[in-house]
């Protein structure tokens, strides 16, 4: 069953005589309000049975087929209900079985439990209408209101309706209920010396009660549900940006440190030519302003990113001429690593060996947690144009005593960053032998000779 949805319009402002009115008044008033719209507003609307979804826990284990059919599976329970009822009707009316009579009573129960499937409202409106001319047919029987049919007809109803609507929708079915019954029994009910008023209320109340605790669960998971989405978006995004914000930090570090360099080499430059001419003094002077302009720009640009609490490393940032010291403490955790080097070594942009550091250590991170007790490559190729590097880990084996520890699912995020913030590609999946591959190529702007 899929819950209607229920547009509400918004009540028109009270005016200046609704200002005095009592609370219980306006409660009131609220009341009759929904109840207007519930039941009587659109009631013979029509409103089909949507079909019930198949990705749910238990539905998609089935076979195609009956995943197919399954579509169709509140349609035939309300059908067989309705089956039942015409037989309830048709048999416990009073009348010889080969009755006309009879067979009309077990049609009118069984046709208000067949337009729930379009007119749920409509419905329940025509099983209280249905009860009192299916009680005049069945003639002197020894129950009141409820004929047998009409009493399982009114309760099928009562709760195909309460899962199509709302719980506000099932109190004012249930209170409309217990009204037709007073009246019945006070007012029309007197030749009848027994009432099935009392077993209607009470089961018609655990039922709608239990309907209604399901809606107020399914109500609470997707809250819960929607919550989870808007968390996890939260938690990726604030993970890009502090791996961004780390990004920003290292590079903040290297490049200051560099112009840094170049502010100094261009003061001290003059002093290290006898008797330097004015022209080059003033280049050199240009440089050195130029170089400081650009480092008080780049910190005030980059410092924001910086935490208060945040110090810069008093060690130089490490390159891949560090890796093997990485490699030996990983292979000292009990990863059987590699290392292939290809090309020409040469030395990068520190940026670039910084990436390319953490990027490594990222990945060789992710074999010990994700496939414990298996051996990884790392290949590191030295081409024309930029710098590839290739991590590959095999699958854990199988009678292996270390399980494996998942992280927080940020270090593939990170990797990205960096290789994005260099312009460069980067690849990551499942081998076919079960291992995971990670495979990137940051590129290096090659320095001409004559521009030296």
């Amino acid at each position: 069953m899929t819950e209607t949805t229920y547009t509400h319009s918004a009540a028109p402002p009270p005016g200046d005589g609704a200002k005095t009115r009592s609370p219980e008044y306006r409660l009131a008033q609220n009341a009759l309000r929904g109840l207007r719209h519930d039941l009587f507003e659109d009631a013979f609307a029509y409103r089909p049975l949507p079909l019930r979804r198949t990705d749910g826990p238990f539905v998609r284990r089935l076979p195609g087929r009956l995943r197919s059919s399954a579509e169709h599976l509140p349609h035939a329970v309300v059908g067989a209900v309705a089956l039942l009822t015409l037989c309830a009707g048709a048999l416990g009316s009073g009348l010889p079985g080969g009755n006309a009579l009879a067979l009309l009573a077990g049609l009118l129960c069984a046709f208000p439990v067949l337009a729930t499937l379009v007119r749920p409202i409509g419905a329940f409106w025509l099983s209280l209408a249905v009860t009192p001319v299916v009680a005049v047919l069945s003639g002197s029987g020894g129950e009141w209101p409820w004929m047998p049919g009409a009493f399982v007809c009114h309760l099928a109803v009562l709760i195909v309706v309460a899962l199509r609507t709302r719980p506000r929708t099932a109190a004012w079915m249930w209170v409309l209920t217990a009204a037709y019954a007073f009246l019945s029994d006070i007012v029309f009910g007197g030749s009848y010396y027994y009432t099935n008023s009392g077993p209607m209320m009470v089961t018609s109340a655990f039922a709608l009660l239990v309907v209604s605790l399901r809606h107020v669960r399914h109500t609470a998971q997707q809250e819960v549900t929607a919550q989870q989405t808007v968390t996890a978006q939260e938690r990726s995004r604030r993970t890009l940006l502090e791996e961004r914000t780390t990004i920003a930090r290292e590079l903040h570090d290297v490049v200051a440190h560099h112009m840094s360099v170049v502010a100094i080499q261009a003061e001290a430059a003059p002093y290290r030519v006898e008797n330097p001419p004015p022209e080059l003094e003033r280049a050199f002077a240009t440089i050195r302003e130029n170089a400081v302009a650009a480092l008080t720009e780049l910190r005030r640009v980059l410092g924001v990113v910086r935490a208060e609490d945040y110090e810069a490393p008093d060690a130089p940032q490490p390159t891949l001429a560090d890796l093997d010291a990485l490699l030996a403490n990983v292979r000292d955790t009990g990863l059987d690593v590699e290392k292939v080097v290809t090309g020409a070594v040469r030395e990068l942009p520190q940026g670039v060996e910084l990436s390319a550091y953490r990027i490594v250590q990222e990945a060789l991170s992710n074999s010990l947690r994700h496939a414990p007790g298996a051996s990884a490559r790392v290949e590191i190729g030295y081409v024309l144009g930029g710098l590839g590097l290739r991590v590959v880990n095999g699958p854990a084996p199988a009678p292996n005593l270390l399980k494996p520890s998942p992280g927080a699912g940020h270090g593939v995020t990170g990797m990205r960053e960096r290789v994005t913030m260099l312009n460069g590609e980067m690849t990551a999946g499942p081998t076919d032998d079960g291992g995971y591959e990670v495979a990137v190529f940051l590129p290096v702007a090659s320095v001409n000779e004559g521009d030296a």
